[in-house]
């Protein structure tokens, strides 16, 4: 989503210095658009590093829940895996008593 929105505003200002550049218009005015567009650009470059920033922390919080979740479900079955263990033992166990009797 970074990533498109970086290439859309970067293809934006370079479409709109080509259109300065061929437009029909005079070096004055031509100049005093270029200046109010390069004004612009720390506003721009502003607002996309924020965007960055929000999809990165989205990530990133993303990431950690996903870990967390996985985490929990390794947790469950590893306690799972500890409990059929024991049952087995037991029942092996159980079995072994009974042939020891007579």
């Amino acid at each position: 989503m970074a990533r498109q929105l970086g290439s859309f505003l970067l293809g934006m200002a370079i479409g709109t210095v080509a259109g300065l550049l061929y437009a029909p218009r005079t070096g004055r005015e031509t100049r005093k658009l270029l200046k109010k567009s390069a004004d612009a650009l720390p506003e721009l470059a502003e607002d996309l590093s924020s965007t960055l920033q929000l999809q990165a922390d989205r990530l990133s919080e993303s990431a950690l829940r996903q870990w967390e979740e996985t985490l929990e479900r390794l947790r469950e079955a590893a306690k799972a895996g500890v409990e059929a263990a024991d049952a087995q033992r037991q029942f092996i166990q159980s079995g072994q008593n009974r042939e020891k009797t007579p």
